[in-house]
């Protein structure tokens, strides 16, 4: 199945070079839109992973309803993470599908269609880039570069967001914003950063990442230091064995 799902994100990545413009409709929240690929990509998802695998749930972010029962196989897919990116031209998004099984991630790809490279992992079995096996750097805080996102879509949360930055920022090398948090994860799981956090996203954002960056040695969690949510969604907080203590440290006394 892991093959499928690799062939399938490739398929729809492929989507996002034929773009000329595209239509943009608003939805809840600052910011925060929906293209005619987005729905047109995950209607190609859904499609083959109804033949893929057909007694699996299907969780999608262009979905109506957002609620799935975790209890058996569950595919979450974000078809276009970083709509953002893509309506502004700055291409840096991505296609993600992670799968569930009692509600713990399996399997995930995520698949950059722009630097032609494709992430994937399987429980038990390691993480690895274009065939390459990745790891996470093993740089204390000290030595780290962060990502981070703004939760753009939820104003009412900037000041948390940004009181965290402060605290961590202090603490580290440097940061950057990309845009896409499920490349952000994958980043930090190949090494290339050591940090990752944004205070509120979506299962979709981070469920195929997450399971890339635990198994290539990282750590995720929400900013207490709690599971992270496959069905609601909440805070994510995902760094290197070596600088995650740290920041969850910070990230609990600035929530505190």
């Amino acid at each position: 199945m892991l093959e499928q799902l690799k062939a399938l994100a490739k398929e729809a990545g492929k989507i996002f070079l034929e773009a000329v413009s595209a239509e943009v409709t608003a939805k809840e929240g600052v910011g925060n839109f929906v293209t005619d690929y987005d729905i047109r990509v995950q209607e190609l998802i859904y499609s083959r992973l109804k033949q893929i695998h057909p007694d699996a749930v299907l969780m999608g972010e262009e979905d109506e309803d957002h609620t799935a029962d975790l209890s058996g196989d569950c595919f979450i897919v974000d078809p276009l993470d970083g709509t953002q990116n893509f309506i502004n031209g700055y291409r840096h998004s991505a296609v993600s599908i992670g799968m569930t099984r009692a509600g713990e991630p399996v399997l995930g790809v995520v698949y950059n269609p722009y630097m032609d490279e494709l992430f994937w992992a399987e429980k038990g079995k390691g993480a690895y880039c274009n065939g390459k096996p990745i790891h996470t750097s093993a740089a204390p805080l000290s030595e780290s570069v962060l990502l981070f996102g703004c939760s753009s879509y939820n104003r009412e949360q900037t000041e948390l967001t940004f009181r965290l930055l402060r605290q961590l920022f202090d603490q580290a090398l440097d940061l950057r914003s990309s845009g896409s948090a499920a490349l952000d994860l994958c980043y930090v799981a190949s090494g290339r950063v050591n940090l990752f956090f944004e205070y509120q996203l979506s299962p979709w954002d981070y469920c195929a990442g997450s399971l890339i960056l635990t198994e290539a040695g990282g750590f995720a969690s929400q900013w207490n230091g709690g599971k992270l949510d496959l069905e609601q969604g909440g805070s994510v907080l995902a760094a290197g064995p070596n600088a995650y203590a740290a920041a969850l440290q910070t990230a609990c006394a600035v929530l505190a």
